[in-house]
């Protein structure tokens, strides 16, 4: 009977030890991982965000879906202008004389492919729609439209994916408290995101502290 209580309080003692060491451990160890995870969401993210700005300087729009995206990066050229001022002579009716006119003549000097512009060699763009860290393979939800603003039809895109999505195997209340929480160091809200469907920003929602730890 002693021998069983015994072995019955150390149990509990090793139990206790166990949860003392895990409520220390445990944040510790999530915020590692959410740190790292969060770096390669928001490397995608970048990602996406210069291939939308490519797009939009070629065809004037952002890209509806990653299919369209990525075959514009794959297949799509830079053109190379060269602009230069000019005039010349045009009779004027109402004077009854030729006037010099100035004028802006733009020469086509090349093209450059869009890929490797900005990507080099690297083909990591094929798959930036892809959520790393995803456990069920999710990918980012993305949108573009035209809104307007002030009268001016602006074209605007927003790419996010939920936090839940990219820390899914974590601990649910260490999860509950990441969503909730709010501070000028970390990324606030539910969804890490870059661009809006309200505002004309590619401005994305993290902290400058993601930026300088790989820079794009």
């Amino acid at each position: 009977m002693k021998t069983g209580i015994q072995i019955l309080l150390w149990l509990l003692c090793a139990g206790l030890a166990y949860m003392i060491y895990q409520s220390i451990t445990g944040p510790i160890q999530f915020q590692k991982v959410r740190q790292e995870r969060y770096s390669k969401v928001i490397s995608n993210l970048k990602d996406i965000r210069i291939s939308q700005e490519a797009h939009k300087t070629v065809k004037g729009k952002y890209a509806k879906d990653f299919k369209s995206l990525i075959s514009f990066v794959d297949t799509g050229n830079f053109t190379i202008t060269q602009q230069k001022d000019s005039s010349f002579v045009r009779f004027d009716k109402a004077f009854g004389i030729d006037m010099p006119r100035d004028t802006v003549i733009i020469d086509t000097l090349g093209f450059v492919s869009i890929k490797d512009s900005l990507f080099r060699k690297d083909d990591r763009f094929k798959t930036m729609m892809n959520v790393p860290g995803a456990t069920g393979g999710e990918k980012f939800e993305m949108e573009a439209k035209i809104i307007d603003k002030g009268g001016y039809k602006a074209p605007v895109f927003e790419v996010k994916v939920a936090k839940k999505v990219v820390l899914g195997d974590q601990p649910k209340d260490l999860l509950e408290r990441e969503l909730t929480h709010n501070s000028v160091e970390e990324v606030n809200g539910e969804y890490i995101s870059v661009g809006s469907l309200t505002q004309v920003s590619t401005s994305g929602n993290w902290p400058p502290v993601y930026d300088r730890r790989g820079k794009k």
